[in-house]
């Protein structure tokens, strides 16, 4: 009977040192080996539709949307992680979240990526810091793959092998389309890098077929859904460092009603069948999701300290980051 208890006891120390001890990283691995695989099984899906998407065959064509994806949250994340090891904060490599492909069902392979401190951090500096680094980080690859992307626009015969009758005027006027909405750095950067005469610049129904711009547009996506200025949110960081802690709950509170404006504006929209919606129904889930679990209001800290005006300027360049990538309607279905 000893043996056996002694020999549990083992068992239970080993697993403890593998999930919190020297061999950790390893679940760090398996994870980003498994995300690499439903990301990159997802950008077969983009380019070459859900069914080719289960041939493994076709796996090789995913392999510039998924290396694209990592490359921004592993990049958002280390952001992160950099910074905890500048204050001396301890915290995780990251942990990529990944999401399998379903047949008919919407996803980017993945759920994003995260860290987890595992010290307390010490000062607004140091907690500013960490919650900026992140967004500066994904928001300069998102763009440099972007402007990768609308420099490297492939032929017009590209979107004819995938859509034969993209052309064609017998083309079925009742059939839906996927639209993925733009936002301003978006719209900027097409302008400045495409020449609408020589390229052949695909129509927001068409870019997640291109896999640089597809996660360029999704990196600037999450940025700005993390940049949002709520809670324990990167935005919240931001916030919470930056302005009095009135001030903070105010632009909280402000933030959380405008999602569930901009979330009711989708049901409408989507009711009515507007050409040009400026809401989505994902905002009035994901408000909700802040307002009960992730919580409004950032958790106050016994450091008072005002930011020095270096990293007040840095503050305000992740709200203009902020405010160049949010998209009020990032999907919705429009008639061809």
């Amino acid at each position: 009977m000893e043996d056996y208890y002694q020999i549990k006891e083992e068992k239970e120390t080993t697993t403890k040192a593998f999930l919190s001890g020297k061999y950790s990283f390893l679940i760090n691995i398996v994870l980003f080996l498994v995300t690499f695989f439903t990301t990159t099984i997802a950008g077969v899906s983009w380019i070459a539709g859900p069914v080719a998407a289960f041939n493994l065959n076709n796996f090789h064509l995913g392999l510039p949307y998924s290396i694209s994806i990592l490359f921004v949250l592993g990049v958002h994340e280390f952001g992160h992680y950099f910074a905890a090891k500048y204050h001396k904060v301890k915290a995780t490599l990251p942990y990529f979240i990944p999401f399998p492909i379903m047949y008919g069902f919407l996803n980017f392979g993945t759920l994003g990526a995260v860290i987890k401190t595992k010290s307390v951090i010490p000062d607004k500096k140091a907690m500013f810091d960490i919650g900026v680094a992140g967004p500066i980080a994904s928001f300069i690859a998102s763009v440099g793959l972007l402007i990768y992307g609308f420099t490297h626009l492939p032929g017009i015969e590209y979107i004819i092998q995938i859509h034969p009758d993209y052309f064609s005027p017998l083309k079925n006027p009742d059939a839906l389309e996927l639209e993925f909405g733009s936002n301003l750095i978006y719209l900027t950067l097409q302008q400045l890098f495409t020449n609408p005469e020589i390229d052949f610049v695909p129509p927001m129904t068409e870019i997640y077929h291109y896999p640089f711009l597809c996660v360029g547009w999704f990196g600037l996506f999450v940025t700005a859904m993390n940049l949002i200025p709520v809670g324990q949110l990167d935005g919240g960081h931001i916030s919470y460092s930056l302005f009095s802690y009135k001030t903070h709950q105010r632009i909280a509170d402000l933030s959380f009603i405008s999602l569930i404006i901009f979330g009711m504006l989708g049901f409408v929209s989507e009711y009515f069948n507007w050409s040009y919606p400026i809401g989505w129904t994902g905002w009035l889930f994901w408000a909700l999701i802040l307002k009960f679990f992730i919580k409004l209001y950032h958790p106050e800290v016994v450091d008072t300290t005002e930011l020095d005006p270096r990293r007040k300027l840095i503050g305000y360049f992740a709200i203009f980051i902020f405010i160049v990538s949010f998209i009020p309607a990032p999907f919705y279905i429009k008639l061809s």
